[in-house]
């Protein structure tokens, strides 16, 4: 049985749910629960979309005013951040008072821009914010733990700790490993021998292993990983995310940029690893990773050999 419970239809129809923060899966997961919600009351709800920079009153009232097929709707504006200044009024009109029978879901991706609109619709009784923020990297075993607990599941610290370092710091991925770990191994207390016969694999081949010989310059360690990896069929993004994920925390790491929450065990490897880098080669260094990023995304057609030539662009930016 799982232990995530969402809102329920009174929770959402005739409020408005407003999502903020830049952590995409976490603010997709409020979306989706919200449209559960109403659909589990009415199955001939009616779903709406638009996008913050085309919302005007009049595609708002569009949106929110019941049709011949049902009175029941849930709408969702993504990119709140991009609402136009002469749309700001209305939809705040709107959501001091909003339709019984509407759902309302805002989501703003986070940043300063539309902060003030933000402010005001904080202030209304009506709006029931759900915050999506980045986490902490002390954070991700829990988040981990909790996935497996809400699937019914339990683990220990050291299996979720082992699981992070596995799969990166991906929350789909986390999530993904986790409904499988929890799929087969049906009432088990998962433990950390339990994650290593999924993520382990030959030498503990695991994606933040190709990480750190990446970011410690072992070029021929990076290249046997990376290779044994991708013929054993992991995707190369989530690959790329955990090389993302250190490149950016090193670079955080050498600018000064402390996490009090960052692990005893992680400090010591980032500062190991900080000794083979300046700050000029890892601000390189990501934006290397974007554009590996880009490749994998649909702009090059060879995701090994993209990944391959991270390996040999990053470790030679670290030997300089």
């Amino acid at each position: 049985m799982s232990g995530r419970t969402g809102p329920s239809a009174t929770d959402v129809l005739g409020r408005v749910t407003l999502v903020t923060g830049k952590e995409e899966f976490l603010g997709e997961r409020t979306v989706a629960a919200v449209r559960a919600a109403v659909r589990a009351y009415d199955p001939e709800c009616e779903l709406g979309e638009a996008v913050g920079r085309d919302l005007t009153l009049a595609t708002l009232g569009e949106l929110s005013a019941p049709s011949l097929f049902s009175t029941i709707r849930c709408v969702v504006v993504r990119g709140l951040e991009d609402l136009p200044d002469e749309s700001v009024a209305g939809l705040l009109d709107y959501a001091a008072a909003p339709a019984d029978d509407v759902a309302l879901v805002l989501v703003h991706g986070g940043g300063a821009k539309g902060s003030g609109t933000l402010a005001k619709l904080r202030k209304l009784a009506t709006v029931t914010e759900v915050k999506s923020g980045e986490l902490k990297a002390n954070e991700y075993p829990r988040f981990a733990a909790n996935e497996v607990r809400a699937l019914g599941g339990r683990i220990d610290q050291e299996g979720a700790e082992f699981l992070v370092q596995a799969v990166g710091q991906d929350l789909r991925a986390l999530a993904a490993a986790a409904h499988q770990l929890t799929n087969d191994f049906p009432g088990e207390a998962l433990t950390e021998s339990h994650v290593k016969q999924y993520f382990g694999g030959r030498a503990e081949v695991k994606n933040y292993v190709i990480a750190d010989a990446i970011l410690a310059g072992n070029r021929p360690r990076a290249f046997e990983e990376l290779r044994w990896s991708l013929e054993s069929g992991t995707s190369p993004v989530y690959i790329l995310s955990a090389v993302a994920a250190q490149v950016r925390t090193l670079a955080a790491h050498v600018a000064g940029i402390r996490d009090r929450g960052t692990p005893e065990w992680k400090q010591r490897s980032l500062n190991q690893q900080a000794r083979g880098w300046s700050a000029a080669g890892l601000e390189q260094a990501v934006r290397e990773v974007a554009r590996a990023d880009a490749d994998l995304k649909g702009a090059a057609s060879d995701a090994a050999y993209t990944m391959e030539r991270l390996v040999l662009t990053l470790t030679a930016l670290r030997s300089r």
